[in-house]
C-alpha cells in the first residue's frame, strides 16, 4: 500500500512541476486573458462608400432672350420667388423687362397689315387686268367684224370696177375700208396680248405678296414668342433650391442660355450619387438594398436602392472610382440637396449565424502560452461564399487550446463560423492584459469604434 503511494506522490509531483512549467511565464508576467462570448445572430456584410445626396430630377430654368430682371413672381405659397420657393407648372419666376420686345411685335404687327393690304390692292389690279383682257376680247371680235365686212365689200368693189358700174372714188373708199379695218384686227389682238400679260403679271405680284405677308407673320410670330419668353416660367411642380439671379440684372442669351433657376421637381424623392473604388464595385448591382446615414442625422439609419451604376469611372492618383446611383425615399423631408451620405452596400446575409469576433481571429499568443498547435491563417474570412481558414483560442480546464474554424461572410467586426469544434457561449480569447499594464487586444485599427468615434 505505501508502495502505491510513493507511486502516486511522485507522479502528482511530476504533473505539478510540469503544470508549473507550463504557467509560469503567464503567472511571472502577470497575464490575464481577455474574452468574448461566441454568439447567434443575424450577420450582414457590407460595402462602403461615400456620395452627396441629389433631387432625383433638377429642372435648370433659363432664358431665350436678354434682358433687365424686372420683377420677380409669386410662389404658390404667395411670397415672392426665392430659395425653397414652392412652385407649380405655369408659376411665374421672373420677368423681365419687355418694352423692346413689344416694340418689335407690334412693328411686325404693323409689317403684316401693311403685307396683307397689298395683297388686296393686287388682286384688284388682277380683276382690272381680267376685265381689261375681256373688253379687248371684245373689241378684236367687233374688229374682226368689221373687217370682213370691209372685205366683202371690196371684192364687190372689185367686181363693180371691172365691169365700170362704180366710180374709182367709191372704189377707193372700199380699199380703204378694208386696210383700215384689217389693220384694226391686228391692234385689237395685240392690245389682247398686252392685257393677258399684265394679267399674268398681276396675278405673280398676288403670289409675291402673299408670300410677304407669310414672311410677315413669321417675323411676327417669333417676335410674339419673344415677347412671351420675357416672363419665365415653371414647367413642373417643385422647389427653387437656387436662384442665380436678382432683380436689376441684365442677363444675356447667346449660344449657351443662361441659368436663372434651379428647380427640384419632387423632393419627396432623392438619389445618392455614390463613388465605390473598383475593388468593391464587382459587388454592386442594381436593386441591391443600401442604407446610410447623413452627418445632420448621425443616429437615423435611410435606406435607398441602386438604381444605376455609371460606366464612366474616373482615375485620380492612380485610384480608379465608379459612381453608383441610389434612389431613396424623403417623406418626411429630412434630406436635403448636397447632403454627405456615409453608404454601406448590403452585400449578403446571414440569418441565424454562429459569429466570432474578428479580434479573436487576429489574436496570437506567445508559443509558450498554448497548448499544442494548431494551423488556420489569420484571415477572417470574406463577404464570398468559399469558406476560408482560421484559428481561435479558449481556456480549457487552465489551458490555452487552439480551436481550427472555417470561416464564412465577415462585417469587418463579427465573422460567420461554418465549421468548427466552437459551440455558442464559448469565450473565445481577444487579448491579454498585464498586471500594471494596459489591455493588449488584436484590434483592428480600421474597424468601428463604439459611439462613433474613429
Amino acid at each position: 500500500m505505501r508502495k502505491y503511494f510513493s507511486i502516486g506522490l511522485a507522479l502528482a509531483l511530476v504533473l505539478g512541476g510540469a503544470a508549473y512549467w507550463l504557467w509560469a511565464p503567464a503567472r511571472a508576467s502577470g497575464v490575464t486573458f481577455l474574452t468574448e462570448p461566441v454568439t447567434r445572430g443575424e450577420l450582414l456584410a457590407t460595402v462602403g462608400g461615400t456620395g452627396t445626396l441629389e433631387p432625383e430630377d433638377v429642372i435648370d430654368v433659363g432664358t431665350q432672350v436678354a434682358g433687365l430682371i424686372k420683377t420677380f413672381g409669386n410662389g404658390t405659397d404667395g411670397k415672392l420667388i426665392d430659395y425653397g420657393s414652392p412652385v407649380g407648372p405655369g408659376t411665374v419666376l421672373a420677368r423681365i423687362d419687355d418694352a423692346l420686345y413689344a416694340a418689335r411685335a407690334e412693328q411686325s404687327r404693323s409689317l403684316v397689315g401693311s403685307a396683307e393690304q397689298k395683297v388686296l390692292q393686287t388682286k384688284a389690279k388682277v380683276d382690272e387686268a381680267v376685265a381689261n383682257t375681256n373688253t379687248s376680247r371684245a373689241a378684236l371680235m367687233q374688229a374682226q367684224a368689221r373687217a370682213n365686212q370691209s372685205k366683202r365689200d371690196w371684192d364687190r368693189a372689185k367686181t363693180m370696177k371691172a365691169s365700170a358700174t362704180i366710180s374709182d372714188q367709191e372704189y377707193d373708199a372700199a380699199q380703204s375700208a378694208f386696210e383700215v379695218n384689217t389693220a384694226g384686227v391686228v391692234v385689237s389682238e395685240a392690245t389682247i396680248a398686252q392685257a393677258v400679260a399684265t394679267e399674268a403679271d398681276f396675278r405673280a405680284s398676288v403670289g409675291d405678296a402673299e408670300a410677304a405677308v407669310r414672311t410677315a407673320k413669321a417675323v411676327l410670330r417669333q417676335d410674339e414668342i419673344n415677347l412671351g419668353y420675357c416672363i419665365i416660367k415653371s414647367d413642373v411642380a417643385g422647389t427653387v433650391i437656387d436662384r442665380r439671379v436678382t432683380i436689376g440684372q441684365t442677363v444675356q442669351s447667346s449660344f449657351n442660355t443662361p441659368s436663372l433657376f434651379l428647380i427640384a421637381k419632387d423632393l419627396k424623392k432623392m438619389k445618392v450619387w455614390a463613388s465605390v473604388n473598383e475593388s468593391d464595385i464587382g459587388q454592386i448591382h442594381v436593386g441591391q438594398a443600401v442604407a446610410f446615414t447623413v452627418d445632420a442625422y448621425p443616429k437615423k439609419t435611410f435606406r435607398g436602392a441602386v438604381a444605376r451604376v455609371r460606366l464612366n469611372a474616373t482615375n485620380t492618383q492612380n485610384v480608379v472610382v465608379y459612381t453608383v446611383e441610389v434612389t431613396t425615399d424623403n417623406p418626411d423631408g429630412l434630406l436635403l440637396p448636397y447632403m454627405t451620405a456615409n453608404l454601406k452596400f448590403e452585400v449578403d446575409r446571414r440569418a441565424d449565424a454562429l459569429l466570432v469576433p474578428n479580434a479573436a481571429l487576429r489574436y496570437r499568443p506567445a508559443a509558450n502560452l498554448v497548448s499544442g498547435t494548431a494551423s488556420g491563417s489569420k484571415q477572417s474570412g470574406g463577404a464570398g461564399d468559399k469558406p476560408n481558414p482560421g484559428v481561435v483560442y479558449v481556456e480549457d480546464a487552465g489551458k490555452l487550446r487552439a480551436v481550427p474554424v472555417e470561416l464564412g461572410l465577415t462585417d469587418g467586426t463579427m465573422t460567420e463560423v461554418v465549421a468548427g469544434d466552437l459551440p455558442a457561449g464559448a469565450a473565445v480569447i481577444v487579448g491579454e492584459s498585464r498586471s500594471g499594464g494596459t489591455p493588449n487586444t488584436a484590434e483592428n485599427p480600421f474597424a468601428p469604434k463604439p459611439g462613433g468615434k474613429k
